[in-house]
């Protein structure tokens, strides 16, 4: 038996300043219209709708016609679904993610985007194309240009993400572009620790590759399309351009080559790679330009830590979020290259200490998370081999 819903109306004439009310039930029809200058409250005892306050509803949008509110109601009355008919029934998926378990699954969305949405229309059709890759450049005000050069050879298959380290976003209006991107400000904050708190796996899961560059990177001789076509032919799940000659680097393994499509290991000063296989010889990318597929970066933002900002010591790791051979799955493009121009933005962020200029105290930080990471890893992997009584592999030896 289907419950009865009864519902009580009463309002005030304000020319007359009498006051009027009556009863309707599921068997009543509501073929009435109510003047314009009049104003009702309802108030709906049911297990449907418990406690509604239409006088708030009211007010907050008050902007609808009386009419159309009263609709509304009429509608969800009517509409006998099965959370009222089984409202006692307690739900428990533990499929659904965790928090959730008590949501029916049908209702979990457990990812989301950075895509924009109108304020009016049909949700489906927000959209006239959902961008299959993320863009992010951590940026100051001072290489606006440079960005918006970056930014001009993007196509609309890109989401723009801005992080701003210097609390100016605003100043970014003078391009076209900068009304559809996303920006997100937080006053000297790094890369990596933008990505950690911004970029969560399942906000960041609707896009096939997630680009994490530097605001210092020339893309004169560079084509983020065709760059992503030879990632795929290739099978790259981590990858980075390669750099110029006269670009600013670390690592023979970034060098831009010349006669290839791409590279994948490299030989490196005498005693700086003990096996080929691993980094800096193989399996590595630097962290000004890294390009992750959406399945490599859920590991990668698992491994990045919250306090070690920035970032030091990730690129020898990398090769622990693809499927082995690392060496195989990781590499460097070299027919998309770039330039490094090797501005030392966040270096100039730092503060004078102990008679230490502001770059050196932050140079010190850096080599200071390097070994805070490096040996927080070794700590996890001693304690994961030793939990599970097996010896660890040579790879992950010191």
């Amino acid at each position: 038996m289907v419950e009865e819903l009864t519902v009580n109306f009463t309002w005030t004439d304000m020319q007359s300043e009498s006051r009027h009310s009556f009863c309707c039930k599921d068997s009543d029809h509501y073929g009435y219209t109510l003047e314009k200058n009049r104003y009702f409250q309802a108030h709906l005892q049911s297990r449907i709708f418990p406690a509604i306050d239409i006088a708030h509803i009211e007010e907050k949008y008050s902007d609808l016609p009386t009419q159309a509110l009263l609709n509304l109601w009429t509608s969800l009355k009517r509409h006998k679904g099965i959370s009222h008919k089984f409202n006692t029934t307690k739900i428990w998926a533990r499929t659904n993610p965790h928090g959730a378990e008590t949501l029916p699954p049908g209702i979990v969305v457990a990812e989301s985007d950075f895509y924009l949405r109108r304020f009016f229309g049909v949700p489906d059709e927000d959209l006239i194309i959902k961008p299959r890759y993320l863009m992010t450049f951590t940026v100051g005000l001072d290489q606006k240009m440079n960005i918006d050069a970056a930014v001009k050879k993007l196509t609309e298959n890109f989401t723009i993400l801005l992080f701003h380290y210097d609390g100016q976003t605003s100043e970014w209006d003078e391009f076209e572009w900068s009304t559809t991107a996303i920006h997100v400000s937080a006053r000297k904050q790094t890369k990596w620790w933008y990505a950690k708190r911004v970029l969560h796996p399942d906000i960041v899961a609707p896009y096939d590759y997630i680009f994490l560059w530097d605001e210092d990177l020339g893309v004169e001789n560079f084509d983020f399309e065709e760059y992503i076509e030879l990632v795929k032919k290739h099978g790259l799940e981590i990858s980075q351009p390669g750099l110029s000659p006269d670009s600013g680097m670390t690592w023979e393994m970034t060098r831009k080559r010349s006669g290839t499509d791409i590279h994948k290991d490299a030989e490196e000063k005498p005693g700086w790679c003990r096996n080929p296989h691993l980094p800096p010889c193989a399996a590595f990318v630097e962290i000004m330009a890294p390009v992750f597929s959406r399945k490599a970066w859920r590991c990668v933002w698992h491994m990045i830590q919250n306090d070690l900002v920035h970032g030091w010591g990730l690129d020898f790791e990398l090769r622990k979020c693809v499927e082995p051979p690392a060496h195989e799955n990781i590499g460097v493009v070299d027919s998309q290259w770039i330039v490094h121009h090797t501005v030392p933005s966040l270096r100039n962020q730092g503060e004078a200490e102990n008679g230490k200029a502001p770059w050196e105290g932050v140079s010190d930080r850096c080599m200071n998370e390097w070994t805070m990471f490096r040996d927080r890893l070794w700590a996890a992997e001693k304690t994961y081999y030793a939990e599970m009584g097996i010896d660890p592999p040579n790879s992950t030896a010191r």
